[in-house]
């Protein structure tokens, strides 16, 4: 009886220790993660922010989220452009080795259709019936959503396309939106602009938690310039959450407190800030990849399921082209760590348009000079 009492307390203890196992790896609440990632400028001189955008896309797809779960909007297309050296290409550092732009990118809203509407609208799911699955945000009361914005801004505004502008106001407005119609278990809302803290003053929905690149009254600043791009590559305060990320990997326990403190004002130049105010979580529990990985869905039952014992052999009877290959990858690139420290490549010389233009201008003036007019008549 003594054994028998004793072999079931070490039962109940590890059926408690497994159920505590549990609930620790579901402490967050969400079943499934998504990411809206949007750049709102236009032109080649704002280079700098559609690397924003790609890099945080290339890092959550690193760490686990599909392109299914993925909302990319890029105002413009900069690695298509007749400006760019590189074409097909979008660098994140001075070097010309980390390419964001990879070869499985897929933007969703492109262009002129990155405008403020759209935005909302798929933020609150009020989009045409016509709307393709990709554009569209299918989350829902389980969900953990990351929004990443980057772009030109103001106090209280974010500009979209130099045409029209977000304001804070309307930000809440739709995040309270989502909150009202079960769309969000926890939403995480990071922006990159001028006076960007601004922008998250007015939420007033539960279970946010906002960063920003810069107080009021601050600007949101540039950083690695190339003399063969010629333009700024990445914003500071992107630059090193990047940077940041490259150490994250899908099993790591780095909690939020230590993104808070990634881009210091000495590195920033700009003051970077966070609330947490409205989030019901302390940021120290909070696992980095609640918002920048994924999970898989999953419930936990106490039924007891029997599975068909057929099924064990089946795998073996499968032809050989329909068993599973090697998962497709992300483009394997050097982390940012190793390459801060590279020297960069010696490029390919290429003499300018105006060198041609230049030598045949002279050609013809050696010409006249020894000939002269009278002596054209004998060309033509």
């Amino acid at each position: 009886a003594a054994a028998a009492l004793l072999l079931g307390c070490c039962g109940a203890a590890l059926a408690s220790g497994v159920q505590d196992q549990a609930e620790q790896f579901f402490r967050s609440g969400h079943t499934n993660n998504w990411a809206v990632l949007v750049c709102t400028s236009r032109f080649w001189f704002n280079y700098r922010h559609v690397a924003n955008t790609l890099s945080v896309y290339r890092s959550v797809k690193r760490l686990g989220i599909p392109d299914s779960h993925i909302v990319l909007m890029l105002a413009d297309d900069m690695a298509c452009n007749p400006r760019n050296p590189k074409p097909a290409t979008v660098f994140s550092h001075k070097n010309m080795e980390l390419n964001v732009y990879g070869d499985d990118v897929e933007v969703d809203y492109r262009s002129y259709e990155v405008t403020v509407e759209n935005f909302l609208r798929v933020l609150t799911g009020r989009i045409p019936p016509s709307t393709p699955r990709s554009k569209r945000l299918l989350s829902d009361d389980r969900s953990n959503i990351l929004i990443y914005m980057t772009g030109h801004g103001g106090n209280g505004f974010l500009k979209f396309q130099d045409s029209e502008e977000i304001t804070n106001v309307e930000l809440a407005d739709a995040f309270e939106q989502m909150w009202q119609k079960r769309r969000y278990n926890e939403l995480l809302f990071i922006i990159d602009t001028c006076q960007g803290a601004s922008m998250y003053e007015r939420f007033y929905s539960p279970n946010i938690m906002a960063l920003a690149s810069s107080q009021v009254g601050e600007d949101s600043l540039s950083h690695q310039p190339d003399l063969g791009i010629g333009v700024h590559l990445m914003d500071r305060y992107t630059f090193y959450v990047l940077e940041f990320l490259e150490e994250i990997h899908p099993a790591s326990q780095t909690n939020m407190n230590d993104l808070f403190q990634v881009c210091p004002k000495s590195l920033c130049v700009s003051t970077p800030g966070h609330r947490t105010d409205l989030f019901q979580r302390d940021p120290q529990n909070v696992l980095i990849t609640d918002f920048f990985g994924s999970v898989r869905k999953v419930e936990i039952t106490t039924e007891t399921i029997s599975l068909d014992r057929d099924l064990a052999g089946f795998e073996s009877k499968l032809p050989k082209d329909e068993l599973a290959t090697e998962p497709l990858k992300y483009a394997d690139q050097l982390p940012v760590a190793q390459i801060i420290h590279q020297k960069p490549k010696q490029k390919d010389w290429h003499p300018p348009g105006g060198f041609i233009l230049g030598l045949w201008a002279l050609i013809i003036m050696v010409f006249f000079k020894t000939y002269g007019i009278k002596h054209m008549k004998h060309i033509f």
